[in-house]
């Protein structure tokens, strides 16, 4: 028997396991991969203790200060496949057929990339509609790229793409540009982005390859195209809470609703943290405290 289960291996599924062990409970992660969203981050400026730093030596770093604890259990290539609770105690199941015992449990989840759910986007996923500006930014030199979002992680897939295309739209259902000013600044001195506002893709389309999208202005109805070789979409994230269903409160968007005092869920003996609960902020930093958190207010609940 467990006394913590850790299911998740991004920033706050680590950070949890390492103060779990240190804690001395005895606790088990469960992973289908380490990493989290920010792993392909190419530079990252705003983690604590580091001026610049790229998502995958973020991660190695996070992973190495884990594997140094002793009084933890890692089950890795393993995902998550339900949780029941039965006179006050938890089993954990995976995919693979595993079963866990455990007193209590925490969420880690975090999130994954938002689909637009347009025509065209699952039919040319790979082939110019994309989600990975760092992965695949090369692919658009010396052609042109539309980013749809306005957000942080827009802009973030502009930087990406500056070195490489020859033209870049950035493209926002609203009429504001909510990402950070310092980073709209960046953007927008090089002169080669164009944001356009109150923009609704309708479609994306093409023939092998993607080719244009058509897209409503939402000030006046009329429908627009433009010429595009690549589609990058940074519209948010979905939490990955589709197997809590039923355990926990989620709110309207899937995010597990938690206490910010303690991280503790609707479901007594459970908590959760990081992104895939309906905390306000997104950011690596929060997610780390805020499995902390959790971490420190379990350690209490057991005593």
């Amino acid at each position: 028997m467990n006394d913590l289960i850790i299911i998740g291996g991004g920033p706050a599924g680590i950070s949890a396991g390492i103060y779990a062990s240190r804690k001395k409970l005895k606790t088990l992660l469960i992973t289908d991969k380490f990493g989290g969203q920010s792993i392909i981050a190419k530079d990252i400026h705003n983690f604590v203790g580091f001026k610049s730093i790229s998502g995958l030596e973020l991660n190695k770093a996070l992973v190495a200060h884990l594997r140094e604890q002793t009084d933890i259990e890692i089950k890795e290539k393993a995902a998550l496949s339900k949780i029941e609770k039965k006179d006050g105690k938890f089993t954990v199941k995976t995919g693979k057929g595993d079963i866990f015992e455990t007193k209590t449990v925490l969420l880690a989840l975090g999130s994954r990339y938002r689909k637009l759910n347009v025509v065209g986007e699952d039919k040319f996923e790979g082939r110019g509609v994309f989600y990975c500006a760092t992965c695949d930014a090369p692919l658009m030199k010396d052609k042109t790229a539309a980013i749809i979002g306005g957000g942080n992680s827009g802009f973030e897939f502009a930087i990406d793409l500056l070195p490489y295309a020859s033209k870049i739209y950035l493209l926002e259902y609203t009429d504001k540009l909510i990402a950070d000013p310092a980073t709209q600044e960046e953007v927008k001195k090089t002169g080669k982005v164009e944001t356009i506002t109150f923009v609704e893709v309708k479609e994306i389309f093409g023939e092998e390859f993607v080719k244009g999208i058509r897209y409503q202005d939402r000030r006046n109805k009329e429908m627009k195209e433009l010429a595009l070789n690549g589609v990058f979409i940074a519209v948010g994230y979905q939490p990955n809470s589709e197997v809590l269903k039923g355990l926990v409160e989620m709110d309207k968007a899937g995010q597990v609703v938690v206490d910010c005092k303690t991280q503790k869920t609707s479901c007594e003996g459970i908590w959760a943290a990081g992104d895939i609960t309906d905390c306000l902020y997104r950011q690596n930093n929060i997610a780390i405290g805020d499995a902390i958190k959790a971490v420190l207010n379990i350690y209490e609940y057991l005593r």
